[in-house]
């Protein structure tokens, strides 16, 4: 099916020279970024991808970290 879209010159550019260096297509480089992207938007995150940040947010802290657990997650998600 074909489908016609308009880009900004910017992305144009980027587009054509991506194609250039790879030997590809514009169709087959457009063809496989909509794919990924409609996987990765299917895809629901597991309960270890959602935490993954907040793992190991003790081991640069010395110390009693179970009375400080509140504060290192803090400054974890802040920084």
């Amino acid at each position: 099916m074909p489908i016609s879209i308009r880009l900004p010159p910017q992305t144009e550019q980027a587009l054509a020279g991506y194609c250039a260096d790879h030997a590809l297509s514009k169709s087959e480089v457009i063809k496989h970024a909509l794919e990924d992207f409609l996987t990765a938007r299917t895809q629901v995150a597991t309960p270890y991808q959602l935490g993954q940040n907040g793992f190991g947010a003790d081991e640069t802290h010395e110390g009693d970290i179970a009375r400080n657990t509140s504060r290192l997650l803090k400054e974890k998600f802040r920084g």
